[in-house]
């Protein structure tokens, strides 16, 4: 891939909390009881003072064990979180591709769908036109499944419908979670040769997924994530070599008779 120096993501001194209850199922019992001078939630941090550079062009990966954040940060990225504090500059459209039904809304049909995630995409009224035939096509689903409330949906037939709507154009930066693990082998093939094009294309590609391989086959940077901080970034596979060093090796002892 050839180099190129232009930064499309800054990310500056990210931090982000989520607000979480203090006391479990009793909580408002015990909150009532201290006549409202204990806190009811209290904030748990999940990422800390993030500071990442992506350039144009680049497929970069983020890795960690369950936990780490990536997922929190790719939202973050997305526009879908707010950040407690810090900075997050993105110089180009936006289409994610996230966990499973992460912006769809439920009570909207399909078709509906389509036209509410291009709007906040970004899409101008003749490319939702033109891109809204491509998009059910891709998805491969049936008139009646379009028009149908997403609520009612398999989960492989909303993977189907977000990834088709991310990708219905080339972006100029996509997101993907590990939603790709959803769905038929078939269409799981079809969504990686779609990641193909679009990487050939020179779309900027932020890419999280737990296998190293597919890491391997996609990138050509990438960032580990442990307990929301950024403890390693570089080439794909330094990167992946030291995460494969956070887990220990199990080794038994032979003991000769």
């Amino acid at each position: 891939m050839q180099e190129n120096n232009e930064i499309i993501i800054d990310i500056k001194n990210l931090n982000f909390s989520f607000l979480v209850q203090s006391y479990g199922i009793n909580s408002v019992k015990q909150w009532l009881l201290s006549l409202g001078m204990k806190k009811l939630f209290e904030k748990k941090k999940v990422l800390h003072d993030i500071n990442l550079q992506i350039e144009k062009g680049d497929c970069f990966g983020l890795i960690g064990k369950n936990g780490s954040g990536k997922s929190t940060l790719l939202r973050a990225v997305a526009g879908i979180i707010e950040q407690d504090s810090g900075e997050i500059t993105v110089r180009g459209k936006v289409a994610p591709m996230l966990a499973l039904g992460v912006g769809l809304e439920p009570e909207l049909s399909g078709l509906e769908n389509i036209k509410l995630l291009c709007t906040l995409i970004g899409y101008t009224k003749d490319e939702y036109e033109e891109s809204l035939k491509n998009i059910i096509a891709f998805s491969e689903l049936n008139e009646q499944s379009i028009n149908m409330q997403v609520k009612r949906y398999s989960t492989g037939m909303m993977s189907r419908l977000a990834f088709s709507i991310a990708v219905a154009n080339t972006p100029e930066v996509l997101i993907v979670d590990e939603a790709l693990s959803v769905g038929d082998r078939g269409f799981r093939e079809k969504c990686a040769k779609r990641i193909d094009e679009i990487r050939k294309q020179g779309s900027t590609i932020v890419y999280v997924t737990h296998s190293t391989d597919e890491l391997r086959r996609i990138c050509n940077k990438a960032a580990c994530l442990q307990d929301g901080k950024v403890v390693k970034v570089g080439q794909i596979d330094e990167v992946i070599s030291f995460y494969e060093n956070l887990f220990p090796v199990n080794k038994t002892k032979v003991h000769a008779n």
